[in-house]
């Protein structure tokens, strides 16, 4: 799954924001039930199954209506989970300290797929250290990208 482009985004975010929700970002690409649009929601609160359905029936129609995705395609709403992926550097700025795990679109130092800690983000780029080795990766090169979930870490925080 990929980043949706721009123009995707620009009809997907003014539904999502207008229903109240918060617009994580947008996948699409090859999934298991064939071409998919994968929609991420989420609020202070958390999402609830019902949330994934307004979001879906309203987003449903505009794109529909606004033709954007010319194949067809199933439709996801959900929240963004544990692994929440990461889109904007904004987020990513949320997540420093983290480990993460970064896709690029095209290859950074010899290799497209980065595990480690989330140093900093600075100027649309994140920097994170694997094994010892920082990396510098444009936010905008990136292909995807999502939080490890920690399970041990998320236990001492009760």
């Amino acid at each position: 799954m990929r980043r949706v482009s721009r123009g995707i985004e620009d009809v997907i975010e003014p539904v999502v924001s207008g229903l109240g929700y918060e617009f994580v970002g947008a996948q699409f690409g090859q999934a298991e039930n064939g071409q998919t649009l994968r929609v991420f929601i989420d609020t202070e609160n958390g999402v609830v199954v019902e949330d994934c359905v307004a979001v879906s029936r309203q987003l449903s129609a505009v794109l529909d209506v606004e033709d954007t995705i010319k194949s067809a395609y199933q439709l996801e709403v959900s929240s963004p989970g544990i692994d929440r992926p990461l889109f904007t550097a904004q987020q990513f700025a949320l997540q420093v300290n983290e480990d993460i795990k970064v896709k690029m679109a095209s290859a950074v130092d010899g290799r497209r797929n980065f595990k480690g800690r989330l140093v900093e983000v600075k100027n649309d780029n994140v920097l994170v250290e694997v094994d010892g080795i920082d990396y510098e990766l444009p936010v905008d090169n990136i292909e995807e990208a999502h939080l490890v979930a920690n399970f041990k870490k998320a236990k001492t925080k009760k």
